[in-house]
């Protein structure tokens, strides 16, 4: 059985999803490795590389006519025609966010396997992807803020005076959250977070930052899988209401609220911008889902009454090799635990599987993205 690793054809995208040091433990699964050409130069990987590590370089057309292909964002209509029917797919294929792509790969009669959908159970943790993805992108929200402020994020004391620490808002609490907030106070910044689920309060605290508490009288929101509900309308607009004075007092705010399969919430409204003082820096990690800030623009960086409104969309992709190495990890516990002597073996009896997989045997099997097909359609 072929197992194949394709070059992205987005020009932004720099991963790859396998890398040399994961292809010894795919190749005793009885997999036969083979990586398009030029598939890791975004990555600094090259295809010597590969080679050394047991894989063959081979053209495009064969690559994506392997039996397992691994990738990282989901193929293009092009793409999809590559695949052979009985193909495995296996990547961030944005099932919630496209449900008519997974109908198009029904069609095609592959089994996709979608890594944002791995459900955060013990077992699954070694295949979160987006946990990975996540980190690297709350790690790099942090600098790329320190950069674009005007000012020291830490306490700086000379002989010409001191400079007071920079205050640092993020808002979202999840593993982008965290980090975001434990690379700005490694950076000597002052920290406060927020989160609308109460396991996130101690979460914050236990990092050094301050927890911005807001008087909302709202029951706990987050749901089984971990993850932030939304919150009803009038709550929601309180919520953007109450958040301004605190933004107004902050240098830098962060934002990485997302709720999966919908558009991003509101957080930072166009009035909190405008009470924040030039110089200062909103950098939305939402922005590829609609962004926390209503001025957000993907992948520009709007300057807006003096403050910067920062909105990249795939910020892991910043971090090529590490974000490679991360994503290959995931991506080879997922295809170990569903291949046996060479053969991928599918298992919907597996809470993992079940999951995970959006299409099999031409069909769509994933209740959720059914569900919004059919809400589009209706």
């Amino acid at each position: 059985m072929t197992l194949g690793a394709v070059r992205a054809s987005d020009a932004a995208e720099r991963r790859v999803a396998l890398v040399p040091k994961v292809l010894s433990s795919l190749s005793k699964e009885g997999l036969e490795i083979l990586v398009q050409s030029n598939a890791g130069q975004g990555a600094g990987i090259d295809d010597d590389d590969f080679r050394e590590a047991g894989a063959r370089i081979v053209s495009e057309e064969e690559a994506w006519g392997s039996d397992i292909v691994t990738l990282v964002g989901p193929p293009s209509d092009e793409e999809m025609n590559r695949l052979t029917p009985k193909a495995v797919v296996i990547g961030f294929l944005q099932p919630l966010d496209a449900p008519s792509r997974m109908a198009r790969l029904a069609d095609r009669g592959v089994t996709a396997l979608a890594m944002e959908l791995v459900p955060r159970i013990s077992r699954a943790q070694k295949m979160d992807a987006l946990s990975a993805m996540a980190s690297l992108a709350g790690y790099k929200a942090a600098l790329i803020a320190a950069n674009h402020l005007p000012r020291f994020f830490p306490l700086l004391t000379t002989a010409a005076g001191t400079v007071r620490p920079a205050n640092v808002t993020i808002l979202g609490a999840g593993v982008a959250g965290l980090q975001a907030i434990a690379t700005a106070r490694r950076l000597g910044s002052r920290v406060w977070g927020y989160d609308i689920r109460d396991a996130a309060r101690e979460e914050v605290k236990s990092l050094g930052a301050q927890f911005v508490e807001l008087d909302l009288e709202i029951e706990d929101m987050q749901d089984e899988g971990g993850y932030a509900r939304a919150l009803m309308a009038a709550k929601a607009e309180k919520q953007v209401e109450l958040l301004v004075p605190h933004l107004a007092n902050s240098a830098v705010v962060i934002t990485t609220a997302l709720i999966p399969g919908r558009k991003a919430p509101t957080l930072v409204s166009q009035e909190a911008v405008e009470a924040m003082k030039p110089g200062s820096v909103i950098v939305d990690l939402a922005a590829a889902s609609g962004g926390n800030c209503t001025l957000t623009t993907p992948d520009e960086v709007v300057m807006h009454q003096g403050v910067q409104i920062i909105g990249h969309t795939n910020l892991p992709s910043t971090v090529p090799a590490d974000a490679s190495f991360l994503y290959a990890r995931t991506i080879t516990a997922m295809i170990g635990e569903f291949v046996r002597d060479g053969v991928f073996q599918s298992n919907f009896e597996d809470e993992i599987f079940k999951s995970v997989c959006v299409c099999h045997d031409g069909q769509l099997v994933h209740e959720r993205v059914l569900s919004l097909i059919k809400s589009a359609s209706s």
